[in-house]
């Protein structure tokens, strides 16, 4: 590894004694400073540009349990315990309708700005966690991608942009933000954004850096400790880094990341001062800092936010219906913001899930794993309505309905029509487009 003075030299931690300092950093300095934010764009990534907030319904939604079959005599006979009559849902249709759990959803259907897409999957279905969710977020039936489909977006329609270009609420990079140059960042809250991709190790990064920080740090030249390579190498892999990337490098990039973005996101977070109320779930409150980011002027393209405990087998019930209430909530204080805002048509929500549950409730009184569900798409842009084909609850696959919706297509629609970028690139393919964004 390089000396401490040589790392001081190549980030951030030491650009004061730089020749010069990286582009990309002056840009991010220049982008995200007040006097900026009356500008008519913001380099790369736009001020007015589209804003995708992706919304991860972690564990495995149950989609028949969200847009419930009503009218299916086959969903009450399969779920006797669990299932919703037709007076516990906001009917769509006279087939189906959504869980009563979700009014303003309800209501957002009826004003036009909400698409429902029914039996969302891919071929050869998984039900693993990691392996379904890592292929939705690389969108590679295979799972054989070093990349992710955001992270790709960044690489050929963000070229030059800062990091901030994408922004995950997580403990980890979510897979989807891989990418060959640019991953964006991650972090569960502003303050705590600077070591979280140390994982575990987050006590250790923070010494080894405050130390390569401190006025003696020159006065002890050699190499760094080996406490930093075991960071890196624990932090770097698949998920979320920069492809072909070494360890060093990969320090380097999250050393400098962190010191760039940590400061400026706090004191954009801390200005937007919004009327509305949010609730105290953590999806409400990963929205609000969402919504404050986006009225501070972030040129963030893509915020990724995941709403957990979806993994319903054990008395689903109440649980489920609890999980899809805060959700609910959460976005309807987000839209309202937006709109108080004046960025409402900037901002589309998408939901997605990494399968859905067998239509068969189990033993327990939840349901097991399964593979099509159905998604959300939100936001003033949107062609609300009911889109795919609702699959059969009689001729399924091993006891799982039929997905009828290739899930790329959802991308490949939000990619060309929201986004306004090519998506064969992205997604590697081709996939027909659903018709969803106006």
């Amino acid at each position: 590894m390089k000396t401490r003075r040589d790392f001081l030299r190549t980030t951030l931690l030491g650009a004061s004694a730089s020749w010069t300092v990286p582009g990309f950093v002056d840009a991010t300095f220049a982008a995200l400073d007040a006097s900026t934010r009356d500008l008519a764009t913001q380099f790369t990534t736009g001020k007015d540009g589209p804003i995708l907030v992706v919304i991860q319904l972690a564990g495995g939604n149950d989609g028949l349990n969200t847009l419930v079959p009503f009218a299916d005599d086959a969903y009450h006979v399969a779920r006797t315990r669990i299932g919703k009559k037709e007076k516990d849902v906001i009917k769509i249709s006279d087939y189906c309708g959504l869980n009563n759990n979700m009014p303003f959803l309800g209501s957002l259907y009826k004003e036009g700005d909400l698409a429902l897409i029914q039996g969302v999957g891919y071929p050869n279905p998984n039900r693993s966690h990691f392996v379904s969710t890592s292929i939705w977020e690389t969108a590679d039936i295979t799972n054989r991608s070093n990349t992710g489909w955001i992270g790709r977006y960044f690489d050929n329609a963000c070229k030059g942009a800062d990091p901030t270009v994408g922004i995950s609420f997580n403990k980890t990079q979510p897979e989807s933000f891989g990418a060959l140059k640019n991953s964006g960042i991650c972090l569960s809250s502003p303050e705590l954004y600077t070591w979280l991709h140390g994982g575990g190790e987050k006590a250790q990064a923070e010494e080894f850096f405050a130390q390569l920080n401190s006025p003696d740090a020159d006065k002890n030249e050699g190499d760094a400790p080996a406490d930093g390579a075991s960071i890196a190498m624990s932090a770097g892999g698949k998920t979320g880094t920069v492809q072909g990337e070494s360890n060093l490098a990969f320090l380097e990039r999250i050393a400098m990341d962190a010191r760039v973005s940590s400061a400026k996101i706090l004191e954009i977070a801390a200005k937007h001062k919004t009327t509305v109320t949010y609730e105290g779930a953590p999806i409400s409150r990963s929205l609000n800092l969402v919504s404050r980011m986006i009225a501070g002027g972030l040129p963030t393209r893509i915020f990724y936010v995941s709403h957990g405990g979806f993994d319903t087998h054990n008395n689903q019930a109440n649980s489920h219906d609890r999980l899809l209430a805060q959700l609910d909530g959460a976005l309807k204080s987000f839209m309202a913001d937006l709109k108080g805002q004046g960025n409402q048509q900037r901002v589309t929500v998408m939901t997605f899930s990494e399968f859905g549950r067998r239509v068969q409730e189990n033993a327990s009184g939840g349901t097991d794993h399964g593979q099509g569900s159905c998604l959300f798409v939100a936001g003033a842009a949107v062609k609300g309505g009911l889109y795919g084909k609702h699959p059969s609850l009689t001729d399924l696959s091993q006891g799982d309905l039929k997905f009828t919706t290739d899930f790329r297509s959802v991308y490949a629609t939000i990619l060309e029509d929201f986004m306004k970028t090519p998506s064969s690139e992205i997604l590697n393919g081709r996939y027909q487009k659903l018709g969803f964004m106006g």
